[in-house]
């Protein structure tokens, strides 16, 4: 599976719009990601934050809510 350019070594990456963490290696999540990348330019707005350690509790910790399924994006 690809990921995003600048982020192709983490698996959580988050969105600072929204404070939504999302798992790159989940399809789902990641279809969610790269749709917002495109449509609303986050990347280009420096609005993409990684994590390290990569684990979704380093992000939970630095106050992003995980992606759900029921999460609009």
């Amino acid at each position: 599976m690809s990921r995003l350019s600048r982020f192709e070594e983490y698996r959580f990456v988050g969105a600072r719009d929204t404070m939504i963490a999302y798992d790159c290696d989940d399809p789902d999540q990641f279809s969610a990601l790269k749709r917002r990348v495109q449509g609303h330019g986050l990347d280009r707005r420096n609005l993409l934050q990684a994590f390290a350690p990569d684990e979704l509790r380093e992000a939970v910790n630095r106050s992003f809510r995980p992606h759900r399924r029921d999460t609009v994006s």
